[in-house]
């Protein structure tokens, strides 16, 4: 099968969907994989180490000619024009967007979402929200100690004890666990909130204190639970009662890292404009739901804003800016979500009583198989 790997066209993508580690085993499969010229080079990786591992280089059309295109966001009007009728096309298509969905099929696409892939033990290893999560929340961190104009571990000097940061994490799912893990490593001091009961203990392991806000009906309960490793929208009376704690423990934070995102739906507002009032001079919020609509009104796309004497850091997408790494990732999930639709003859079979691959795939022979 010919394979194409086209540069990311999208503005602030720095990641590429195949590395040479991965071209290198699609060749060995008896894959003829062409590059873009140049697709690689955001994330650290030339065009001669892609040939070194057996890729062909060559153009856009080149690459969007193959009978499976390999990206790493959703492709544009541009895009999907360079590809012929019944191409394979697998990447995070945002299955959300029913209207590219939509474009996709007219275009008579086979379209695959792997962010769509259900949490079960099978598709661990392809797992791109994870893979990408986990860089983005150590990312945070980072983004967050260099905005901070203070140390983040405790010092003992000559001149007087310098206390810790205080770090507050906002959702722990993989993002919020890695930034526990990192700003713990950094020697900081950490609490940590979530809807879900379940990850008290991997909070608490990390080293970290976790704030817990009691349930007081069963319905409470139950939606805390989560579905498919996601957490749910809280009743209103949760909220507000998780607001107050928060914003309690808010005030003693020095770096607040959001982390909550709801699959499809705009992301909850956690630290509103009073919380942010009542912070201290010089600290930082992290907002990684900012793409999302933001866990804090406050924060602008792709900006750092300074409100009443806090840093609000708006970056989006914050695995773009550790871009070999997340590539690499990024290349090994799809290359093991390969192994569920190609057989050991190198030959397209998609087999739609799979779990995995009904659930990831959007269209298929001019039909929309996922209505959201």
């Amino acid at each position: 099968m010919r394979i194409g790997i086209p540069a990311e066209t999208r503005p602030g993508e720095t990641r590429v969907a195949a590395t040479p580690e991965t071209v290198k085993k699609l060749v060995a499969a008896r894959h003829q994989v062409i590059v873009q010229s140049n697709a690689g080079v955001s994330s650290s990786v030339t065009d001669e180490a892609y040939a070194a591992a057996g890729a062909e280089i060559g153009s856009a059309a080149d690459a969007f000619g193959a009978d499976m295109v390999l990206k790493v966001r959703a492709p544009g009007p541009d895009e999907l024009a360079a590809m012929r009728p019944g191409t394979v096309l697998i990447g995070m298509l945002n299955h959300f967007d029913t209207e590219n969905t939509a474009v996709m099929a007219q275009h008579g696409l086979s379209a695959f979402a792997l962010e769509a892939a259900p949490r079960i033990s099978r598709a661990q290893s392809m797992d791109v929200l994870s893979s990408q999560a986990n860089i983005a929340g150590y990312k945070a961190v980072m983004m967050a100690a260099n905005t901070y104009q203070r140390f983040m571990p405790m010092l003992m000097t000559a001149a007087g004890t310098v206390k810790a940061a205080r770090v507050l994490i906002m959702g722990v799912g993989v993002a919020g666990l890695q930034a526990i893990a990192t700003a713990k490593r950094m020697g900081a001091v950490i609490e940590a909130s979530d809807v879900r009961p379940p990850v008290k203990e991997q909070v608490e392991s990390l080293g970290a204190k976790f704030i817990d806000v009691p349930f007081v009906t069963d319905e409470e309960r139950e939606i805390a639970q989560g579905s498919g490793g996601y957490a749910r929208s809280m009743p209103a009376d949760w909220m507000r009662r998780q607001a107050e704690l928060v914003h309690e423990r808010a005030k003693l934070a020095d770096i607040i890292i959001t982390t909550a995102l709801i699959p499809g739906r705009k992301a909850p507002v956690l630290i509103g404009e009073d919380t942010v009032k009542a912070m201290k001079p010089g600290s930082v919020i992290v907002d990684m739901a900012v793409e999302q609509g933001g866990n804090c009104p406050l924060s602008e796309l792709g900006r750092t804003v300074t409100k009443y004497g806090v840093h609000i850091i708006g970056e989006p997408n914050l695995a773009t800016l550790v871009a070999a790494d997340a590539s690499a990732l990024y290349a090994r999930n799809v290359l093991d979500f390969l192994k569920l639709i190609v057989d050991k003859d190198a030959a397209l079979a998609i087999n739609r009583d799979d779990e995995i691959v009904a659930a990831t795939l959007l269209c298929h022979g001019g039909e929309i198989l996922r209505k959201q």
